[in-house]
């Protein structure tokens, strides 16, 4: 019988000093607090699109952005707002782009839902969840051509784990041993369907096997722990071994999107989901370890609610694009 490869860590990776202890505690908080005032302008109907919510999912977000490097390509979902900040990009832009405004990331013909900024390695998501993963190859293809040192981060959630298109995407990888790093977001419920009902695997990351490729299932809730274990595997994958699925076991504390209210959901697992909240886990060791005080804390929540007060006003007061250019830079010129 086949076993499943390993994901060696010769050398564990080093804790991450107080100072970017504070950093990912910080990006935590604005994740959530971004969201909250997404959701808030949703309501009030300012923002155009959907609205999707993070909640639950922070240190997934988090953790895997801090074990990045400069070169590197991330290919976030729409659960993984922190990531784009940790790779350095502002909330004024972030807030121009959700509130469909001109100049923005899309230049206004998008909102809340597919958004990039190659500048920054950034790929955004595709509606079709699963075609990232083969996107994602290409990168990593790309940058390995090109003598990059390069890896290419990727995500996908429990359902869209299931899309043929990642099966194309680990094969190619696996075979042609790509730096590729696979955050397979297991939330519990693809849309409104349990897990219970989408697969018999006890883990999704026993998939691995299959690619003949680590596979490794994580506290998706302990941003150290998730930051640990996508650092050895960006290691790994940087080393030319090939591409690791990491499976991140996290609760979906909110509906699919601002319209959902997740009627569907057991009380029980998002009672449970309260107890791991992310945030607070992080809050308490900090605290417990002298490097939060209440202080910094207030500090951190004032700069934030500052900052997202100024973005938001900022972003509401510029104009929506001009109707016809809509039909700009759809088409590549003959």
């Amino acid at each position: 019988m086949a076993t499943k490869p390993r994901l060696k860590q010769p050398g564990a990776p080093a804790r991450p000093a107080p100072e970017a202890l504070l950093k990912m505690y910080y990006f935590m908080v604005l994740n959530r607090e971004f969201e909250n005032t997404i959701l808030r302008l949703y309501q009030q109907g300012k923002v155009v699109g959907g609205a999707y919510s993070g909640y639950g999912n922070e240190a997934t977000a988090i953790g895997s952005a801090f074990a990045l490097e400069p070169q590197d390509y991330l290919f976030p979902m729409h659960r993984d707002i922190g990531a784009h900040f940790v790779r350095g990009q502002s909330v004024r832009a972030m807030m121009m782009q959700h509130l469909g405004r001109a100049g923005n990331l899309t230049r206004g013909r998008d909102g809340t839902g597919h958004y990039a900024d190659p500048n920054l390695r950034i790929y955004g998501n595709i509606s079709h969840l699963g075609a990232m993963i083969p996107v994602a190859c290409g990168a990593a293809l790309a940058g390995t051509m090109r003598g990059e040192n390069a890896v290419a981060l990727t995500y996908i959630g429990d359902g869209g784990a299931s899309i043929g298109e990642v099966h194309e995407g680990l094969m190619m990888a696996s075979a042609m041993k790509l730096p590729l790093v696979l955050i397979i977001e297991n939330n519990q419920f693809a849309y409104s369907t349990p897990l219970a009902k989408q697969t018999l695997v006890e883990r999704l990351s026993d998939r691995a096997i299959g690619y003949g490729i680590p596979g490794i299932t994580i506290d998706g809730t302990d941003v150290l722990e998730v930051h640990r274990v996508c650092r050895a595997a960006c290691d790994r994958a940087r080393s030319g071994s090939g591409p690791t699925i990491i499976e991140s076991v996290t609760m979906r504390m909110s509906g699919h999107a601002a319209h959902d209210n997740a009627w569907y959901v057991p009380k029980a697992l998002l009672d449970a989901g309260k107890k791991k909240d992310p945030i607070d886990r992080f809050e308490r060791l900090l605290t417990g370890e002298g490097i939060l005080t209440a202080a910094k804390k207030k500090a951190v929540l004032v700069e934030i609610e500052t900052l997202l007060d100024t973005e938001s006003a900022h972003a509401l007061a510029l104009p929506y694009p001009p109707g016809p250019e809509a039909a700009e830079g759809v088409y590549a010129d003959a």
